[in-house]
């Protein structure tokens, strides 16, 4: 019995022992989960766009030369209080938002001028938008009336609009070649690789002449723009006066802009337009030598200065009393001039001073001339007469969020451009079938028949989005914006594409490698790690102190091509809309 209750007793001590270790244990756990807990990291609180920026110093802030660096330690501060943009009224917009007469699937060009308005009303706006308001207020006007006129009087209008059309070649008349002045007329404009041929003579009755490619402008403006500016002054009579050629520039605005001289007394090896030098290099190399010569000599100076000229007419290319051809071609970054099949200037492209707005050439002065013809003009094609015009439309979208948008920069008369896309890449599976939708981004055009082409054209493919501005390249920023928008606001995406209409896009590869890619935070290009913003007043390129007044840009991408996640893309949209990002 005895042994039994030791038994007893045994199993009665181990039962204890167990209940106290799982109590323990208990205990245990309990105090560890709530010390992870109190470890835990709290959420982060949303970072406005003005913490973004103030806490990611500009890149010149801690570089050095091309040395490698590091990011600097960034103390917590209060951020000092920056006033907001105010909302201004600017000239022309209430304009550009009056009630029209356009139905509901023709405004389907004009989605994004709602979310536009604020943006554009900003008192730290771009330096040119309000002129490319107004102008497009103007261009808009004239475009509703047509439209308006088209509508009611479709037959007759039609027959009017079919003599006024955007031809590919045009040709002087014999009275406009005797008479000299406007010698050609543009009804479209120029695009890269237009090119206009001038045959004459230099006749010596003013020892000058000038060949102007004239801007367009409304009714209301005192004068055109002067878009290029060629003025070629030949060698006098006594070879004592140096030939030279100066480009130039002119607006009401501004007047007169910085002449450019050929031949150049100063190299300019390191200054290239499209690879090309500002001056032709024989000429530029024979006159600075004889400069040299001519500092060393000890001879009479006036039998210095005859040689000098004398030595320097014989390369240049235009001489009194014999023929010449030239050419004047249309590049990427800037004009160029050929003359008997030699280079002899180029000149880059100025602000608000593009191709697209030449509607003329003008020949003044001293030359017999004996031919004037332009080709390679913008030409729209017929929509109507299209064989399988179908496949080249937009097709409808069904997807609640699409999986990319891809916002293309145009400009209005780069019809055929737009027809290339449409008839290669924009017909990949991906595109045709929702799942990636491609729109144009265009600016209005200060030439009435460019934007009713552009008008018909964007109801015959429903692929073109207008922007209530002129088409500046200045005001380039406020396409970018308006792609974010219409990625999270009108057509909802997951990744939205900025390209141009001369770049051919893999859309297979795209997707493809955009698998392998963070969803969020992503931009994904060619990044630009190492450059400085121009600071030349004259330049297309040109970008004030205000704008940017750093030495160097931070980290971004080349514009053929890049992609932002739609975090990104929403990001950039909520901080203009609150006003804490500049423009």
């Amino acid at each position: 019995m005895k042994p039994l209750r030791s038994t007893f007793g045994l199993f009665k001590m181990k039962k204890w022992y167990g209940g106290v270790l799982i109590l323990v244990l208990a205990i245990v756990m309990v105090f560890s989960y709530s010390l992870r807990e109190t470890q835990r990291p709290q959420p982060k609180k949303k970072q406005s766009a003005y913490d973004f920026f103030n806490n990611h110093p500009p890149i010149d802030s801690h570089r050095k030369g091309n040395d490698s660096f590091k990011l600097p330690k960034v103390e917590a501060k209060k951020p000092s209080l920056i006033q907001k943009p105010k909302l201004i009224n600017v000239e022309g917009l209430d304009k550009l938002y009056a009630p029209r007469n356009v139905s509901e699937q023709e405004s389907n060009v004009l989605l994004l001028w709602p979310h536009l308005h604020l943006l554009l009303s900003r008192s730290d706006a771009l330096p040119e938008t309000g002129q490319g308001i107004k102008e497009a207020a103007k261009a808009w006007k004239e475009l509703l009336a047509l439209i308006e006129e088209e509508k009611t009087t479709k037959l007759s209008n039609n027959i009017r609009l079919k003599e006024k059309n955007c031809p590919f070649s045009v040709c002087s008349p014999d009275n406009a070649l005797f008479s000299g002045g406007n010698i050609l007329e543009l009804p479209c404009g120029l695009v890269e690789d237009s090119s206009i041929t001038l045959i004459g003579t230099p006749n010596g009755s003013y020892r000058s002449f000038e060949i102007d490619l004239v801007g367009s402008n409304f009714s209301e403006e005192p004068k055109p723009p002067i878009v290029l500016h060629y003025n070629v002054s030949v060698a006098g009579d006594n070879m004592t006066e140096e030939p030279f050629i100066a480009q130039n520039t002119w607006t009401n605005e501004l007047g007169w802009g910085k002449e450019e001289k050929c031949p150049s007394h100063v190299s300019s090896n390191n200054l290239k337009v499209d690879g090309l030098g500002l001056c032709n290099e024989q000429l530029v190399r024979s006159t600075m030598e004889e400069n040299q010569n001519v500092s060393v000599s000890s001879g009479d100076a006036s039998t210095n200065a005859s040689q000098q000229s004398s030595h320097a007419s014989a390369n240049f290319p235009f001489v009194e009393g014999n023929p010449f051809t030239a050419t004047l071609w249309v590049g990427l970054e800037g004009f160029h001039m050929t003359v008997n099949g030699r280079h002899e200037t180029s000149f880059a492209y100025r602000e608000k001073l593009e191709p697209w707005s030449v509607s003329g050439v003008k020949v003044v002065g001293g030359l017999d001339l004996l031919s004037a013809f332009a080709k390679g003009l913008p030409v729209p094609e017929d929509h109507d007469l299209i064989v399988n015009s179908k496949i080249l439309k937009a097709p409808v979208i069904t997807r609640k969020r699409l999986v990319m948008l891809v916002g293309v920069f145009s400009t209005g008369n780069n019809f055929e451009r737009r027809m290339a896309l449409r008839r290669s890449w924009m017909q990949f599976e991906a595109v045709r079938s929702g799942d990636v939708a491609v729109q144009f981004f265009i600016g209005l055009n200060k030439n009435l028949q460019v934007n009713f082409e552009l008008w018909k054209e964007a109801q015959a493919y429903g692929d073109i989005q207008f922007m209530p501005f002129v088409d500046y390249y200045s005001l380039i920023s406020l396409k970018t914006i308006a792609i974010c928008i219409m990625g999270t606001k009108s057509l909802p995406a997951k990744y939205i594409m900025k390209t141009d209409d001369d770049a051919f896009v893999r859309i297979d590869e795209v997707l493809s490698s955009l698998k392998e890619k963070p969803s969020n935070g992503l931009l994904y290009g060619l990044i630009e790690f190492d450059s400085s913003p121009h600071r030349e007043k004259d330049s297309k390129w040109y970008i004030s102190d205000e704008e940017w007044p750093h030495s160097s840009y931070p980290p971004w991408a080349h514009g053929p091509g890049y992609i932002i996640s739609r975090d990104v893309a929403k990001f950039i949209v909520q901080g203009h809309k609150e006003r804490e990002l500049k423009l």
